[in-house]
């Protein structure tokens, strides 16, 4: 469905980001990975979801407007640009607002939310050329709700929702459109560092702290997947949603439907 298309992912090499290269993968898309983790694992297990897809790999840091740019002039000259942008990468502290540090502020507001607009900004020129392009900004529950200790996240994801719903309107004359995708807990490496926190300091198993956290927030008591997420973003990429545009989609679990 996909054959032709490049998409690049942000914070792709591992979690929703690497799910979501993965199911573009399959769908032919070539692949643009980004991120600080495992690169060449990342790249080979999208390579085989995919059948011949090209598949490279920019390490910017999502921090910095100059690595930004050079990895959306590296899309351009290696792929020919980002049909497909899925901005997903992401840092999380938690602290108190009055204990929290200004430097993590700034990083997550940074990587959270600014990077979107500076990947977004420099990748609607092309897809506007082409008149088509798909915008997936990978939200959070926490771009709809607040939870205490989470200030910034709270924040940049507000925030991204937001962006989300400008860049749909600037784009709905045009074959661009843009979209947010609202996750629930997702067991990613992000999240595996707040279950065992949370293991250490309630003295309990890893198992135990995994139910715990879900349960308290998302009704169905199991964790959303990377692969599901995935699905997701295949159908917003694909012509079946060429008029869903603005769309705040949660998949949560009946965390926001409480």
């Amino acid at each position: 469905m996909l054959k032709g298309k490049t998409a690049l992912v942000t914070g792709s090499t591992s979690g929703i980001g690497l799910g979501i290269a993965q199911a573009l993968a399959a769908q032919g898309a070539n692949i643009i990975v980004n991120g600080f983790g495992d690169a060449d694992g990342a790249k080979d297990a999208i390579a085989k979801a995919g059948n011949g897809i090209k598949v490279g790999y920019h390490g910017a840091d999502m921090s910095k407007a100059g690595d930004i740019e050079d990895m959306m002039r590296y899309a351009d000259a290696d792929f020919g640009g980002a049909d497909i942008l899925v901005n997903n990468a992401g840092i999380q502290f938690v602290s108190n607002i009055e204990d929290f540090p200004i430097e993590r502020w700034d990083a997550i507001i940074a990587i959270n939310l600014t990077s979107a607009f500076h990947t977004t900004r420099l990748a609607l020129p092309g897809m506007k050329r082409k008149n088509w392009g798909r915008i997936i900004n990978v939200a959070s529950t926490h771009g709809l709700v607040a939870s205490a200790q989470k200030s910034a996240y709270v924040a940049a994801k507000h925030g991204i929702v937001g962006f989300t719903k400008v860049t749909a309107l600037e784009t709905a004359q045009t074959g661009v459109t843009a979209n947010a995708i609202c996750p629930g807990w997702v067991l990613t490496p992000l999240v595996q560092k707040q279950v065992e926190a949370r293991a250490q300091k309630e003295g309990i198993d890893i198992e135990q702290a995994k139910r715990e956290l879900v349960i308290e927030k998302q009704p169905s008591g199991q964790f959303v997947t990377p692969e599901e997420l995935g699905g997701l973003a295949v159908f917003l990429a694909s012509d079946a949603a060429k008029q869903v545009r603005g769309a705040i989609w949660n998949m949560d679990g009946g965390w926001v439907a409480q």
